[in-house]
């Protein structure tokens, strides 16, 4: 074992592959912290690892062992969208490097503020973009970069992952903690558009309520249009009949960009390339926080311009009214 790791956010969805990751890069998971104490999955990963269901008694913890010459060396944040920001500078401060999911926090100005503990600490704050490493992405990022054309790339991106009332509920039903439907599950897709077709130009919403966002986003190199949907009702009537419950397309140009697989192991592939000092940092992150924090705050035109055919779907009521 090498470096030792913490993580906030233990009993989280995205936990376990942040766990897979430190064993996988031959560290040590030395403590955990979460409110719900559903963390059986650390027993498959780091069983001696102490658990805290307060925060209060967690931070003491890591307080004792860095007196004791025991210092964790990175803090793993899997916590809630909202809580971003102030576990990374918890980590920072603490003297630790920091690895946190996306998106890295829900404002553009929260980076600034980072920035400057980072310089205060000499700490470095690295985030998941896990797309960014999938083969098939990179290969595809080599193609555009090598081109010499005029016209922009026409892409269409639909993105619907089924969720259930318990989503309204919960935190991530709530726009202010999980910054809505483009936030909370498109964010890394606007990242992968960014970072493959460059500057964002434009930015227009067409829809957007509890349920779904449809707009239109234009770069230096491609025109996009997108519809995401938390809502079964909005998937393809293909993909009910087959009872599945996500759907997922990327086209440019008219051709289906086919990368569904090859996610499995991207959590070890980032890990590694921050342990080797090559991971994304703060300025990495900028331009997706910023597209999605612009979606966020943008009054929705309604169906004029050009908008994803999708977008004609039949908004459904919210469930709790």
């Amino acid at each position: 074992m090498n470096e030792k790791f913490a993580i906030v956010g233990a009993a989280g969805y995205i936990a376990p592959r942040h766990m897979k990751a430190i064993k996988e890069t031959q560290n040590n998971l030395v403590a955990a912290y979460d409110k719900n104490d559903s963390v059986g999955i650390i027993d498959s990963y780091f069983p001696g690892a102490d658990f805290f269901t307060e925060f209060e008694r967690f931070d003491r913890h890591l307080e004792k062992i860095k007196r004791q010459g025991n210092a964790i060396n990175y803090l793993s944040v899997c916590s809630p969208n909202y809580l971003h920001d102030a576990h990374i500078r918890f980590g920072l401060r603490l003297g630790a490097h920091v690895i946190c999911e996306k998106p890295l926090v829900l404002n553009p100005w929260n980076i600034d503020g980072l920035m400057e503990i980072e310089n205060e600490t000499g700490c470095k704050v690295n985030t998941i973009l896990q797309l960014r490493h999938h083969p098939k992405v990179k290969e595809l990022k080599e193609k555009i970069a090598a081109e010499n054309r005029k016209e922009k790339h026409e892409v269409d991106l639909v993105y619907i992952t089924s969720r259930g009332k318990w989503y309204y509920t919960s935190w991530k039903g709530d726009i202010h903690k999980s910054g809505g439907i483009a936030t909370n599950i498109g964010v890394h897709f606007y990242d992968l558009l960014g970072w493959l077709f460059g500057d964002l130009q434009e930015n227009i919403v067409h829809v957007q309520t509890h349920d779904r966002v449809a707009g239109y986003l234009e770069y230096e190199r491609a025109r996009v249009r997108y519809f995401l949907s938390i809502n079964e009702q909005t998937l393809p009537e293909t993909i009910l009949s087959e009872g599945k419950k996500t759907y997922r397309s990327l086209q440019i140009d008219g051709q289906e960009f086919e990368f569904s697989e090859g996610f499995g192991d991207l959590h070890t592939v980032s890990y590694q390339h921050i342990l080797d000092g090559s991971g994304f940092g703060l300025n990495d992150s900028r331009k997706s926080i910023e597209t999605v924090y612009g979606i966020r705050s943008a009054i929705p035109l309604g169906l004029v311009g050009d908008y994803h055919p999708y977008a004609k779907k039949p908004i459904a009521k919210h469930p709790f009214d």
